[in-house]
């Protein structure tokens, strides 16, 4: 059983932070993300 978690992801928006974002989604996590996207 995995326990759901609310993740603060810092840096999202790049190549890394996008995969990490998308496997927490996966496994049915909250992602927030926190980006200074120019």
């Amino acid at each position: 059983m995995t326990t759901k978690m609310k993740v603060l992801v810092t840096g999202g928006s790049g190549i890394v932070g996008h995969y990490v974002i998308d496997e927490l989604y996966k496994l049915g996590h909250e992602v927030v993300n926190a980006d200074k996207f120019r």
